[in-house]
């Protein structure tokens, strides 16, 4: 969410970022916020008007009672009463008017980052740097879940009976190939100096609205019926959300965080739930980081996070590419994000496998993390990159490090996590 005063005194520029990023609907909303905001403060300019001269008026009432002045002091009351008729009708239209301006504010985009690449959608993101060679065996890499399915390690039936599309079981070395993946991340941060974290896997409506756009909730969130609770689609959630309505002291910054979290999505308005693979599903685990930090030290954070995840593919020698994302692929509160894209060789291209984001002040303005400096309160700036998410990760482990009799191997940084197995044999 962007500072009032900020859209007031640059409308232009606010308009602008909003045709980069190809929501030109959304331009008319700029002079509609302005027009509400100059509403809303002459509104209550005079409300402060009015209590003030109250005060001033009761005292006045007050000092002609205490003279025996009854007839001069009836009259001063009179002028009391008509004065809070208007200011009844001021105070009932204050927070009508806040709210409209919040809500508008809150639909009006970030403004990006100057170095993202302008482009209507996720088919201009341009590719930044590959790490490791790609590689296409001379045999036949088989989907994902076939390979699983060779090991007994998945059982999407059961599951589709159980919970429906979406759902799985993972089994015997392919489970414990999961948790060995997310035990492996999350000491990977630890040893970079990140401090551990479980937190909450629900989340109430107002850090929901304070982490994510109305779009994105719509599209993601499962609400708990009957309970202000949503599940939490990433622990990103549940992590920012930790230090809501919070003074934080600048000599602790930055805020360094790795967390583990299930995590569930609707994946409302996705192109349908697979019922073979693993690759779009409605839970799944994850290891996530976040910052808290100084505005000026955010950026150099962004190009630590993302370094993080290449770092740890690279260690399971998994092929990796970093995509700058284009303006209108970015979501409304991001200022800058960057995706992890493995290498498939069954496909011979990348796919997604995790996404760093810079969300400037704009979580810290909506959930008021402020920050106390030397030279006063300021917002803080917030960042979030994904660790590792199998199962999704899986399917990019698997096909790069399947050999051509159908065992896979275990790469010597996973071998501590998986008893000392060096390879996972067909059943």
């Amino acid at each position: 969410m962007l500072d009032m005063k900020f859209v007031r005194e640059n409308p232009d520029i606010v308009k602008e970022n909003i045709k980069k990023k190809f929501q030109d609907s959304k331009l008319p909303l700029v002079d509609e916020v302005i027009a509400l905001d100059e509403e809303s403060r002459a509104t209550k300019q005079e409300a402060d008007r009015l209590r003030a001269e109250r005060n001033k008026l009761s005292k006045q009432i007050g000092a002609l009672m205490g003279q025996g002045k009854k007839e001069e002091a009836e009259e001063v009351k009179k002028l009391v009463a008509a004065n809070s008729q208007r200011l009844a009708e001021l105070e009932e239209k204050e927070p009508v008017l806040e709210e409209k301006v919040r809500k508008i504010m809150m639909t009006i985009p970030n403004i990006i980052d100057p170095s993202v690449p302008i482009g209507k959608d996720d088919s201009e993101n341009v590719e930044i740097t590959r790490y490791g060679e790609p590689f296409v065996p001379d045999y036949e890499i088989p989907y994902h879940s076939d390979i699983m399915e060779s090991f007994d390690g998945i059982d999407l039936d059961s599951a589709r009976r159980v919970a429906g599309n979406g759902f799985y079981y993972l089994m015997g070395d392919i489970a414990r190939l999961h948790s060995a993946v997310i035990a492996y991340a999350r000491d990977f941060m630890i040893d970079r100096g990140f401090t551990y974290c479980v937190p909450p896997f629900m989340i109430r409506s107002d850090v929901v609205t304070g982490v994510m756009s109305f779009a994105e909730m719509d599209a993601m969130m499962y609400k708990i019926e009957g309970e202000d609770l949503y599940l939490i689609g990433t622990s990103e959630h549940s992590m920012i959300g930790k230090f809501i309505d919070s003074v934080l002291d600048e000599n602790k910054l930055p805020y360094t965080l790795t967390s583990y979290s299930p995590c569930f999505r609707k994946e409302k308005g996705a192109h349908g739930i697979e019922e073979r693979g693993v690759y779009r599903i409605h839970q799944f685990e994850k290891q996530e980081m976040i910052v808290v930090c100084r505005p000026e030290e955010s950026k150099i954070w962004f190009d630590k996070l993302w370094q993080n995840t290449v770092d740890l593919f690279r260690s399971l020698d998994i092929p990796v590419r970093t995509l700058e994302c284009c303006s209108g692929d970015l979501a409304d509160l991001k200022v800058k994000s960057i995706d992890v894209e493995a290498w498939s060789p069954r496909q011979k291209k990348y796919f997604e496998v995790g996404s760093c984001s810079n969300l400037g002040d704009a979580q810290a303005r909506r959930l008021k993390i402020r920050v106390n400096g030397e030279s006063g309160k300021y917002f803080a700036h917030t960042l979030n990159n994904t660790v590792v998410a199998p199962p999704r990760m899986l399917i990019a482990f698997l096909e790069n490090n399947l050999n051509a009799d159908g065992s896979v191997n275990i790469p010597t940084a996973l071998q501590p996590y998986m008893g000392g197995m060096t390879k996972i044999a067909k059943k």
